[in-house]
């Protein structure tokens, strides 16, 4: 086995500290930040889970569930709007207004259009977002009907995300998904024709199948479709994936998909291929065109916005202070029906600690100004991460310029390895998840 190989595991840092340093001892601070005023002139978002899916993917790590009846769906929605509920009412939260709002998954677009009214409706009986600069729905092509994606734009969406992640009906099948190719071009059709300002496309790079061939039509196939954006991820396997107990049950330490290297290549191509159409690289997994195509949600989390997460499992950072609800999909909903909040666990960082989660997603977007930090935190990046950043500079992964740090292309490819460089010592050998 190489180092190379794709084993078991996280790769993807989408937060800092690892998700397995967040503990139930420390839901009592995430309840009392609550009731504490929020800091002046931070950002407020909002992450709803929507985690019903027609199949789980083979590849899918996150909380989903494909046998909830419509009974279940209208009780989970309720519970979701209950919980907002309460959250608008806590000092942290009164008199804000979120600036972008997210609908992520499992399968937003598994709802049907009567189920999204109900839940955009009662959202924002609470928490209004008027004001907000975009609203992102993830979909998945197959639950895509004309009369749903016109209802999403009326409902104020702005940036639909569709989860294309492959183009070849071989590779999606044996990938379970639930989609099929020949309902991507009629849902991307969809879209086109509702009017939305921003669409954007979901790939893999090096799903269960992939070959050199393949990856080329697939990033051909969506340079002629030009969505305004476009997500590009490198295939992992984390433990709670399907993948993983199949390799589990055989005795496999290596996933039968590519290598790192070879994915690595994949997107390195998409890359360019992108760049020669137009689009600029806006980080480590994205493209956009224009300078007018932004990702706000994604720009607001990694530079300290407040992010309150309603749903089950559903992952908050409030003031200093990140938590998690409840995991499954019973107690969750017990809690907020009883009345409680349903964070399950939680951890207060400090203000170094915020610094490193700040920097390491931002190093994300290929380049970091020190003089943010510096009118932050008031430290130089430049000193505190300065043997880091010789190392990764000596290996030809980022140079320093003024005040700078910009990661070349090599090191943007496989930045996430990169980032635990950063992390402190008690961290750095922490499980992630």
């Amino acid at each position: 086995m190489s180092h190379d190989d794709t084993t078991a595991g996280n790769y993807f840092v989408a937060n800092y500290p690892p998700f397995s340093c967040w503990n139930r001892e420390d839901a009592v601070h995430a309840r009392h930040r609550l009731d504490e005023p929020a800091a002046d002139a931070t950002e407020l978002g909002l992450y709803v889970h929507i985690p019903f899916c027609r199949k789980r993917c083979d590849f899918c790590y996150f909380r989903v569930y494909t046998d909830k009846d419509s009974r279940a769906i209208r009780r989970y929605v309720d519970a979701v709007i209950a919980e907002l509920a309460q959250y608008a009412d806590r000092e942290v939260v009164r008199g804000r207004r979120p600036t972008f709002v997210y609908f992520g998954g499992g399968t937003p677009s598994y709802l049907s259009v009567d189920q999204l009214k109900h839940l955009f409706d009662g959202l924002q009986r609470s928490l209004p977002w008027d004001d907000a600069r975009e609203i992102t729905f993830e979909c998945e092509p197959g639950t895509l009907q004309e009369p749903k994606v016109h209802a999403l734009r009326e409902m104020g969406v702005t940036r639909l995300s569709i989860g294309v992640e492959n183009f070849d009906p071989h590779i999606l099948e044996i990938n379970n998904r639930a989609h099929r190719a020949k309902e991507i071009d009629r849902a991307y059709g969809f879209a086109r024709d509702a009017g939305f300002p921003q669409v954007n496309i979901d790939l893999i790079a090096g799903m269960v199948g992939e070959t050199d061939e393949n990856w080329r039509v697939c990033i051909e196939r969506t340079i002629e479709l030009a969505p305004e954006s476009v997500t590009i991820y490198q295939m992992e396997i984390p433990y709670n994936t399907t993948v993983y107990r199949r390799m589990k049950d055989g005795g496999e330490n290596v996933a039968p998909v590519a290598d790192w290297p070879t994915k690595r290549r994949w997107v390195a191509e998409a890359f360019e291929a992108f760049e020669r159409a137009g689009y600029h690289v806006g980080s480590a997994y994205t493209v956009a065109k224009g300078d007018q195509t932004k990702f706000r949600y994604r720009d607001g989390l990694w530079h300290g916005a407040d992010l309150l997460g309603i749903g089950v499992a559903s992952f908050s950072h409030v003031g200093g202070v990140h938590f998690q609800n409840e995991h499954d999909f019973q107690p969750y909903i017990d809690r907020v029906e009883s009345g409680e909040l349903p964070i399950h666990r939680a951890l207060r960082i400090d203000d170094d600690e915020r610094l490193i989660r700040e920097f390491v997603l931002q190093l994300k977007l290929g380049s970091i100004d020190a003089r943010y930090f510096q009118d932050k935190f008031g430290v130089d990046i430049r000193e505190r991460f300065g043997a880091q950043l010789e190392q990764h500079a000596a290996d030809g992964f980022l140079r320093i310029d003024g005040d700078h740090v910009r990661l070349s292309r090599d090191g943007l490819l496989q930045v996430d390895r990169l980032l635990h460089a950063f992390f402190r010592d008690e961290h750095r050998v922490a499980r992630y998840a």
